[in-house]
């Protein structure tokens, strides 16, 4: 199993409209950077996925599944671009924010610390492990 992180305008796309899609989840469409649809194209069923509000809020919410692996995207008619569907598993006890990602020195190397702009990357095992801890909440 991979781990990943789901970036999202809380205002355009927040953890409670994740969570009303239920069992059946939603495509994670519109993303147009090729690192990150590279990333989706990498998932598989049952990885697991940081749901992380940007823009406003700027902290991890809650726990996510790929629950479909890669296929078009069809908020596009272009071929280059492809999604992956996600379902909400859980919430964070305590959202985790980017303020305590940034000052955690077991963390200074996360794509989100280095890289905060790419909306869909990889979490590795140790960070997955951490920030479930910082966050309370059963990984």
């Amino acid at each position: 199993m991979a781990y990943w992180l789901f970036k999202s305008e809380p205002d355009v796309w927040g953890w409670d409209k994740q969570v009303a899609k239920g069992e059946a989840g939603e495509p994670w469409e519109g993303v147009r950077n090729y690192q990150a649809r590279n990333n989706m194209r990498a998932m598989k069923l049952g990885d697991m996925g940081f749901f992380y509000h940007s823009r406003t809020g700027l902290e991890i919410v809650g726990i996510v599944e790929v629950c479909a692996e890669a296929h078009p995207d069809t908020s596009t008619d272009d071929p280059r671009w492809d999604c992956v569907d996600i379902k909400a598993v859980r919430p964070f006890t305590q959202p985790v924010t980017l303020e305590t990602i940034k000052t955690d020195p077991r963390l200074a190397d996360m794509v989100l610390v280095n890289n905060s702009r790419l909306s869909v990357q990889p979490v590795t095992d140790e960070q997955w492990q951490i920030i479930c801890a910082l966050g309370k909440t059963t990984p």
